[in-house]
């Protein structure tokens, strides 16, 4: 009993854990490729996760998810034009339009706080149907949340190979060069916080449709819990080409869920998750720069104990 718990809290974790991957993969191509802090990323989240459930609850579940991209490409170019075209600084840009889309998703919910999708037909439930009497049963959101990341991690893997996938990773890396080689850093950036916003609004979009239910918090924290799978999957998978540290971004939030289900699993108050969350952002950013510190303070230890055993003797 306590075993099929146990494993049932672990598909939980990873289906979750997937799902987020895509906001991680959003801010993996923000923050890590385009080097831009996008701090719009809870309310773009939740912005998603309304637009896919009032669209879905309309009877277009699969219209859902086009829409709820759209209006994350809209988000995205919004905090662009605010960084590029009137001169805001790229994180009181992101506050900015985190606080309008607060506004924006109520009156998008119907001036509510809570939608509800129990009686909503979506695409996990037509996948649930379809799987019905096969060894696949049951495993709807896992099956979409992997089709999902895999056609993310394909995709930034080729476009981040293309022309102006090299622009707005140069744009990340020396903006001034780029500026002397003909490019144009407000367009590259602009793309850039469109495609990532994009890809965050899907993932509210899917989360919502797979827990049949949205309140105006769906994405609080969310910035919080990217960031932490960012570097976790960077500490595990290290440098290397695109694909690889795409897989190495999803496996970090794999991981983060893993561990916020442990944290459940021991009964942990509501109240103190956000702690956990900040203490494992922390964590991921502190380690490797002590383990990089490691062999200094192992030599220090080493010359006090032998000059403490000198001593005595």
């Amino acid at each position: 009993m306590l075993f099929g718990s146990l494993l049932g809290l672990g598909q939980t974790a990873i289906e979750l854990g997937l799902i987020n991957a895509i906001t991680v993969l959003a801010l993996f191509l923000s923050y890590s490729m385009l080097n831009v802090c996008d701090l719009s990323t809870d309310g773009c989240f939740t912005l998603g996760a309304c637009v896919g459930a009032v669209v879905a609850i309309s009877g277009n579940p699969y219209l859902s998810i086009p829409a709820a991209m759209c209006a994350g490409v809209i988000s995205g170019f919004i905090t662009a034009l605010l960084q590029t075209r009137m001169g805001v600084d790229s994180l009181l840009s992101g506050i900015i339009v985190n606080t309008g889309l607060y506004s924006i998703n109520i009156a998008i919910m119907g001036n509510s706080s809570l939608l509800n999708m129990n009686k909503t037909r979506t695409v996990f439930t037509d996948l649930k149907t379809a799987l019905e009497g096969t060894f696949l049963h049951g495993q709807s959101k896992l099956i979409i949340a992997v089709i999902a990341v895999a056609v993310v991690v394909l995709f930034l893997s080729l476009f981040l190979k293309t022309k102006l996938g090299l622009a707005i990773r140069a744009t990340g890396n020396n903006p001034d060069m780029v500026k002397s080689s003909s490019i144009n850093p407000a367009f590259t950036t602009t793309v850039g916080l469109c495609i990532s916003n994009s890809f965050t609004a899907l993932s509210g979009c899917l989360l919502a449709q797979s827990q049949k239910s949205v309140n105006i918090d769906i994405g609080s924290g969310m910035v919080t819990i990217a960031l932490a799978s960012l570097l976790i999957g960077g500490t595990f998978m290290g440098k290397g080409g695109i694909p690889k540290r795409a897989i190495g971004v999803v496996l970090g939030s794999i991981i983060f869920r893993i561990i916020y289900a442990i944290a459940l699993r021991f009964d942990m108050p509501a109240s103190m998750l956000k702690l956990v969350s900040s203490v494992i952002v922390i964590i991921a950013i502190s380690g490797p720069y002590i383990r990089s510190k490691y062999p200094l303070l192992k030599r220090r230890l080493d010359y006090y104990s032998k000059k403490e055993s000198g001593g005595n003797a």
